[in-house]
């Protein structure tokens, strides 16, 4: 079975957003919610990265590691979601996130922010497929479709990559060669166990 990835390229991303709206878009989040956001490193100076950010759908998640309702499950395709029928708004995912990814609907006390919300791989939650029930809680199920999350399709630059997550990681590994960063890009000894000869 695939596992199912998301992958930022930082050469390509030009800060468009366009992965931000189309989230928004198909999925009708609400005000104040970005299942998915563009964080910019070194803004304005030499050395300029921009990277789309969400759920990473982790193997070991931090977020299912401390609910105490057990409201995160993982799917056969390996894409983290939650119940919003079993989640109590404690927000422990919240902290537990390193990617910020689950966040309250609203701003308030605790206990009137709401249930979690976070990113869905396009793949909707626990409810039957493309019922009116899971678009209502969980947007659109793009995976049932046969389709990839839309922030990736509406990437213009192809930055944002989704998918299988070989296949995701073939394809970085083909652009970094053309790049010319051999076994000198970061990560690479840990992404791929093995060094660049060129």
């Amino acid at each position: 079975m695939a596992r199912m990835k998301f992958l930022c390229d930082a050469d390509r991303c030009i800060e468009c957003n366009a992965c931000v709206t189309a989230c928004k878009n198909e999925h009708d989040v609400p005000w104040g919610i970005n299942r998915r956001r563009v964080v910019t490193i070194n803004d304005g100076r030499p050395g300029e990265r921009s990277v789309s950010m969400a759920c990473m759908h982790c193997t070991d998640a931090p977020c299912a590691a401390v609910c105490p309702v057990d409201c995160f499950f993982t799917t056969a395709d390996a894409v983290v979601l939650h119940s919003k029928d079993l989640c109590i708004g404690c927000g422990y995912c919240f902290y537990a996130c390193p990617f910020g990814a689950p966040q309250y609907p609203r701003l308030g006390n605790f206990g009137s922010r709401g249930k979690m919300d976070k990113c869905t791989y396009c793949s909707g939650g626990p409810e039957p497929d493309n019922s009116a029930a899971e678009y209502e809680k969980y947007g659109a199920n793009r995976l049932a479709q046969g389709k990839l999350p839309l922030c990736a399709e509406m990437c213009s630059t192809k930055s944002l990559l989704a998918g299988d997550g070989e296949i995701i990681a073939s394809i970085y590994k083909q652009r970094v060669l053309q790049r010319g960063y051999g076994s000198g890009a970061w990560g690479w000894q840990t992404a791929y166990r093995e060094g660049i000869t060129v």
